[in-house]
């Protein structure tokens, strides 16, 4: 009996992982390469505009764009956990990750991802305010409470990171092999030797109940919001109203139902290509819809990512021709 459970532990103690391969074919791999590249580098490009037009501009220091500002900078942290190390596997046509690269991707992709989610039903709450109650918005919503909640945010964040990855890495593996470019929580629960890995099945319960109490809160404050909205009797207060609104919900909705595939859709042992296609629609659609979404719905962002491209534009050339002159 001893002798078993010695042998198991033996081959449950991994020191890497083996992350899935895309193809075996050098050609494709650097294709999956290259594919990765662009969609990061416009992830990343899209969101640090944002953040930028955001910071440059002061009249776009108030709560909702402090908060899209917050927002772009975890869709960055986000990406940035995944995707440069599925980049360099298939650039050295490598399959490894260290146990602690995992732990480390794992706990870091949750509190992105936490993070993201905390943060929406907190704008959904913003909108909330600013629409259907107007008068008290300078008072609920001032620099300190904005704070505040942003603190909150990443307190509840790194609870949440702590909670799964501790839940996660409790049980003993039997394999290193993880049918998914990243470790992902629902492929490391497939290879757990021990019941430990109920630990962790409790905490998603728990963590889905929670995301379930975040849903119905915002779906409440934009009931509420939209019947205060048909109230405006102008078309363009309307209009205005709707354009601060809809791209949030927009965002939410991409974010809420591809996580949902992703984590509480019945698992099996079998790789599916279905499997790997949630996977990549919510860890790559959201960080490169957020910029789109809200650049393109909001004139505000885009007249200040205007004024920021000329402003560069001149100074460039300023420089340039006073470096001719000397």
């Amino acid at each position: 009996m001893l002798l078993n459970e010695q042998n198991l532990m033996n081959e449950s103690s991994v020191s890497d992982f083996l992350l899935l391969e895309f193809s075996k074919i050098r050609e494709l791999q650097i294709l999956h390469f290259l594919a990765f590249l662009v969609f990061y580098l416009a992830a990343v490009a899209g969101n640090v505009l944002i953040i930028s037009a955001v910071v440059s501009n002061h009249r776009l220091h108030t709560p909702m764009y402090f908060f899209l500002m917050n927002l772009a900078m975890q869709d960055v942290g986000q990406v940035s956990v995944i995707f440069p190390k599925s980049m360099f596997n298939a650039l050295l046509n490598s399959r490894h990750i260290s146990y602690s690269g995992c732990v480390a991707q794992v706990f870091l992709f949750l509190f992105f991802l936490a993070a993201d989610f905390s943060l929406l039903t907190v704008m959904a709450y913003d909108r909330y305010i600013a629409i259907c109650k107007p008068l008290q918005y300078e008072m609920l919503m001032n620099k300190q409470a904005c704070i505040q909640m942003m603190c909150a945010v990443w307190i509840v964040s790194i609870f949440y990171g702590v909670l799964h990855t501790g839940g996660t890495f409790a049980s003993p593996f039997c394999s290193n092999v993880v049918n998914q470019f990243f470790c992902e929580i629902p492929e490391l629960l497939k290879l757990a030797c021990s019941d430990l890995y109920l630990i962790e099945i409790g905490a998603v319960v728990l963590s889905a109940s929670v995301g379930l109490g975040c849903f119905v809160f915002i779906v409440v404050s934009y009931v509420h919001i939209f019947m205060a909205v048909l109230r405006i009797p102008s078309v363009q207060g309307r209009q205005k109203a709707f354009s601060t609104c809809l791209p949030h919900l927009v965002v939410f909705s991409i974010f809420a139902s591809t996580g949902y595939f992703s984590y509480l859709k019945p698992t099996s042992n079998s790789t599916s290509h279905l499997d790997l296609a949630f996977t990549l629609i919510y860890s790559m659609v959201p960080p490169l819809m957020n910029p789109i979404i809200y650049s393109m719905r909001n004139k505000e962002i885009k007249r200040s990512l205007s004024k920021l491209l000329v402003l560069r534009y001149f100074s460039r050339n300023n420089f340039s021709i006073l470096v001719l002159q000397r």
